[in-house]
């Protein structure tokens, strides 16, 4: 990594997310509380105290507001609306106070990069009248190119526009745009429209003869959803407008409002849909969406210090630059060749299938860790260096659902890792029973995505599986028809199950201040050609070490007692080192205890009958072993 980094003077990451741990919620399938057949608000609030006892503090909500949902809500028609089938806004600032009471945070789903075609900004901006438009830029109103932070370089969470860390003539030019943009009430300008009807975009997607406007507009990815103008890095025709400019502060400005609407109600937070794809044929390594996202928390953080905004971005090199607090490892495969998260999980070109699978936690795949940690490491300290943190799903709405392909004891061992690594572990709903994916006829844009949608499974003792009254044809997505179809109220009933699994690792992961987002990470063995994995995790004390974190708060409320046999030594949580060991594999392996483990360290939770004798801690097939 090139380039000056910079850690002392970076403002604190929101004090509540070293302890957090994150669920997700679909809420169309989560729970109907009105039995139309669709999940609302109300429905998620009743709920709350289930994903509270799960050992869960955080909660995503994808998104809520209102929509012609032809891409699942991700096409926003009223930013400061809830969708009338999830309920209303004082049912979501309902869900808000409800989740505090219960300490909890809730983060909302913000899609920044296009709205629907039928979002009144778009209704205007498409129409004929010349005058709408905004004027023409001129070269002093724009943010000088030269101050957009060079790659290379990571640019501190700016406290201020009169933060005394900035450039004076940066300083003084983005403040006296960003009045100038904030005085334009037209929004002509606020969707990226060609100048002519025979404009091919530029190499973007466009539509043309649907409005009466002249020229054609750009899209992002369904032709429903049209770009908002965040301006272009090197425009080089009269229609594309400069990245912070005038334009594009006003659209940063607009979007500025939507995020004081909810923070202002109870929000704490946004998760960021597609965070890195702002700006128009931007260079290598995004410097000028990193450059509007930090104007945008300049303006958004003084106000809201507390609220944390996670970047679907997956690159934290440059989202941490953008000021961002969190980033996400993204379950990308792109021309047959995975990336680390794919390594763990998904390393097949038909992900469906369990033998063609050469992901880690395949217990037959043979594959070693070393893959993983060769791509997952400088990404992960590329975020530590930057006080922020980069997190590891089990799922999310994008992907398959891993229970299709991996057995109850290989999920074990693989959301032991996953809820134990540094970074805020994302829960996605059902996971942590076993849901699985169904092969399903595209909704709302779903397309292969729509299998991993399906109505929670809470009771196969109720109608619908306890998702809703409705009768099934009305039902958002039909419900797992299988005999076997796993549900909260079963694998709460069976004691070895994925579910008291999951939620032991979560209660050690709430009362252990080792396991903090911002505890420090050490690979303690990872041989390439073996299956053990092990790593140490130390409590964060506001030293310098290797990898230097921002400490934290770390303190949580008691976890619930162990249920199984294989728990022992819960009596408090100490600030003591623990190491975390897994074998996926079929053979035996063992694993050299560190010098940072206390002599005297005894095993917290187990999987499988790990030992030790003396300083060596042998892992039988498919087992897991937290000591401490």
């Amino acid at each position: 990594m090139s380039g000056r980094v910079r850690h002392a003077e970076a403002s604190p990451r929101p004090s509540w997310l070293s302890s957090a741990r994150f669920y997700e919620v679909y809420p169309q399938s989560f729970a109907d509380s009105n039995g139309d057949g669709i999940g609302d608000l109300r429905g998620l609030t009743e709920r709350l105290g289930y994903i509270h006892d799960l050992g869960c503090n955080a909660l995503w909500i994808n998104p809520c507001f209102d929509s012609p949902f032809k891409d699942a809500g991700y096409d926003v028609r009223d930013y400061t609306k809830v969708a009338p089938r999830y309920g209303t806004n004082d049912d979501l600032t309902a869900l808000f106070e409800h989740a505090h009471t219960l300490g909890m945070h809730v983060l909302l789903d913000l899609v920044p990069g296009h709205t629907s075609e039928e979002h009144p900004w778009f209704q205007a901006s498409s129409r004929p009248d010349p005058t709408e438009r905004v004027t023409p830029v001129d070269a002093d109103r724009t943010i000088p190119v030269e101050s957009v932070t060079p790659v290379g370089q990571t640019t501190p969470r700016i406290a201020s526009l009169s933060d005394p860390r900035r450039r004076g003539s940066d300083c003084e030019t983005i403040r006296r745009v960003a009045q100038e943009s904030d005085t334009q009430e037209s929004v002509s300008d606020r969707y990226i429209w060609t100048d002519s009807w025979i404009s091919r975009g530029d190499g973007l997607p466009f539509i043309g003869g649907e409005t009466e406007r002249d020229g054609t507009y750009i899209i992002n990815f369904f032709k429903c959803q049209p770009a908002l103008n965040y301006g272009f890095a090197h425009p080089k025709h009269p229609w594309q407008k400069p990245a912070l400019g005038p334009e594009a502060l006003a659209t940063c400005e607009a979007m500025l409002d939507v995020m004081r609407f909810w923070l202002s109600r109870g929000a704490d937070g946004f998760r960021v849909d597609m965070a890195d794809s702002l700006v128009k044929h931007d260079d290598d390594g995004k410097p000028f969406t990193i450059r509007t996202w930090q104007y945008i928390f300049s303006r958004i953080r003084p106000e809201f210090p507390e609220a944390a905004f996670v970047a679907e971005w997956g690159r934290p090199y440059e989202s941490m630059q953008a000021g961002f607090d969190m980033d996400f490892y993204l379950d990308w495969r792109w021309d047959g060749h995975p990336n680390g998260y794919n390594m763990l999980l998904r390393n097949t070109d038909t992900p469906l299938d369990h033998e063609s699978d050469a992901s880690y936690f395949n217990a037959d795949s043979g594959t070693s860790i070393a893959p993983f940690l060769e791509q997952y490491l400088p990404q992960l300290h590329d975020c530590e260096r930057a006080s922020g943190t980069f997190n590891l799903i089990t799922c999310n709405h994008d992907t398959l659902r891993v229970a299709q392909r991996l057995t109850e004891r290989e999920l074990k061992v693989a959301y032991g890792m996953l809820l134990t690594m540094p970074g805020c572990p994302f829960l996605y709903y059902g996971d942590e029973i076993g849901m699985r994916y169904r092969p399903l006829p595209t909704k709302e844009g779903g397309y292969v995505r729509t299998g991993s949608r399906t109505p929670m499974q809470w009771d196969a003792d109720k109608p619908n599986l306890g998702f809703s009254c409705a009768p099934s044809e009305s039902l958002y997505l039909p419900v797992d028809s299988a005999a076997d179809a796993p549900t909260v109220a079963s694998e709460a009933a069976r004691e070895d199950s994925l579910f008291n699994w999951v939620r032991e690792v979560l209660a050690l992961r709430t009362e252990q201040p080792a396991l903090a987002s911002d505890a420090r990470f050490d690979v303690v063995a990872a041989p390439v050609d073996g299956r053990a994995f092990a790593y140490i995790r130390t409590p964060a004390d506001g030293h310098a070490s290797t990898h230097p974190r921002t400490t934290a708060d770390s303190s949580s409320a008691p976890a619930p007692a162990a249920t199984r046999d294989d728990v022992s030594d819960r009596n408090g949580a100490t600030a003591r080192p623990l190491l975390i060991a897994m074998n996926p594999g079929r053979g035996i392996e063992t694993v050299e205890l560190p010098s940072e483990l206390r002599p005297d360290a005894s095993m917290l939770l187990a999987l499988g009958s790990p030992t030790v004798s003396g300083r060596t801690l042998t892992l039988p097939a498919q087992s897991f072993a937290i000591l401490g």
